[in-house]
């Protein structure tokens, strides 16, 4: 029981990093959200982001010296340091880039990435997939390490109670999960965006208005950046290619966001985290009134920073409890460690119940919504298609132009 992926194609000129024309000229993203503004008071230094996605590649100009390789545990390490697509790398480039001769510049450079490489059907070595961990397993080895953000730009139509469990054991430990929302621009969110406890973030181009593409439903939470995002299309990481988009992209950028905040807020929980972006982010409509295509709106991290005494709330509520939460669900928190505190839930509704006719209203609107439009942000995903019986991945998707029609999540 599967749902096929579909990716966008994208029209793509490669670039050598480096090049008279490089990257960061395409990345529009960053002037607006002011990102030179905000890295002098927090570049996301002390901040350790875990990326589940094709593994990542730490000898590219932009992230040498910022991957973690030798803090992934040795029982999920296998191919973490050898991207297959060149997907996982993009993400943690546009985390945690440094922008070195030329490449893409990480919306949080001081910031850590540790990576992770995960089960997929693009995958053409079928004893590589063997070897390489699942996500369940990635998940729970990611629990008992001091990440304290994870960055999932993967999905699947169908949810998985082992990677269920495996997101709450993560969520118990104090951590901030951000996942891309889908590509397939339907009604429904895809897991892991969908499970409690995770952000889901969705796609906006350069005029504020939600991609086309981007997947729209209860558990959008935000949106950021993700169209005309360059990316790596080639296995040998020798170029870049320009206009690519998803969701992808966006998570990325969100768990960048994320990252700014901490590092700026060391004794903050992952709920107060999670609310500043909530409470920040740009929009034209009530707080309390999420839509199902922008969620509460677009990321804004410069908010948080420009104030030394903003007020993230209550460490210990869930802000996502009443937009994300089944009925009457409960975190029970583990562990407490001391740079990350526990997130306990509260109630809310689950995904397809719940929605009000506001709601509705809100989402089925015009084809690309518009969300605020001082608000620029970024954000993008990696896709994972999990089936009913087994898990496959399909990573990627937009992110490379290529198209990709396998996405059994």
């Amino acid at each position: 029981m599967g749902a096929v992926v579909s990716a966008l194609v994208t029209a793509s000129v490669a670039f050598a990093p480096g090049a008279a024309a490089d990257v960061q000229s395409e990345q529009w993203y960053l002037e607006p959200m002011q990102a030179e503004q905000m890295w002098k008071v927090s570049t996301g230094k002390g901040i350790k982001v875990a990326v589940i996605d094709s593994g990542v590649n730490p000898r590219t100009d932009s992230l040498k010296g910022q991957v973690l390789a030798d803090e992934v545990p040795e029982n999920v390490a296998y191919g973490a340091t050898d991207d297959y697509v060149g997907h996982g790398t993009t993400m943690a480039e546009l985390i945690a880039g440094t922008g070195t001769n030329g490449g893409i510049q990480g919306l949080a450079p001081g910031a850590k990435v540790v990576p992770y490489r995960i089960q997929a059907g693009d995958q053409s070595n079928p004893e590589e997939k063997r070897k390489t961990a699942t996500v369940a397993e990635v998940l729970r080895a990611v629990a008992d390490t001091d990440a304290r953000i994870v960055s999932m730009s993967f999905g699947s139509t169908a949810p998985d109670p082992e990677i269920e469990a495996a997101i709450k054991r993560v969520a118990s430990k104090g951590k901030v999960l951000i996942a891309a929302v889908g590509n397939h621009g339907g009604e429904f969110i895809e897991y892991p965006a969908a499970y409690p406890y995770v952000l889901g973030v969705s796609s906006i181009d350069k005029s504020s208005r939600v991609s086309d593409f981007a997947a729209h439903g209860h558990y959008v939470d935000l949106v950021a950046p993700g169209e005309n995002i360059p990316s790596y299309c080639r296995p040998d990481f020798s170029t870049y290619c320009h206009d690519n988009q998803g969701t992808s992209h966006a998570t990325a950028i969100t768990a960048a966001a994320a990252a700014l905040i901490w590092s700026a807020h060391p004794d903050w929980t992952a709920n107060q985290v999670t609310r500043a972006l909530i409470d920040t982010a740009g929009r034209k409509w009530p707080k309390d009134k999420p839509t199902q295509k922008s969620g509460y709106g677009t990321i804004r991290p410069r908010t948080v920073l420009a104030d030394p005494n903003y007020d993230a709330g209550d460490p210990y509520s869930d802000p996502l409890g009443k937009w994300n939460k089944k009925d009457g669900e409960k975190l029970v928190t583990e562990i407490a460690p001391s740079s990350a505190s526990p997130s306990p839930s509260a109630t809310g509704a689950s995904q397809g119940e719940g929605s009000t006719s506001a709601d509705k209203a809100a989402g089925a609107g015009s084809k690309a919504e518009t969300v605020s439009a001082e608000s620029s942000d970024d954000g993008n995903t990696l896709w994972i298609a999990v089936g009913a019986a087994a898990a496959v991945i399909v990573i990627g998707g937009a992110a490379f132009a290529v198209l990709r029609a396998r996405r059994a999540r």
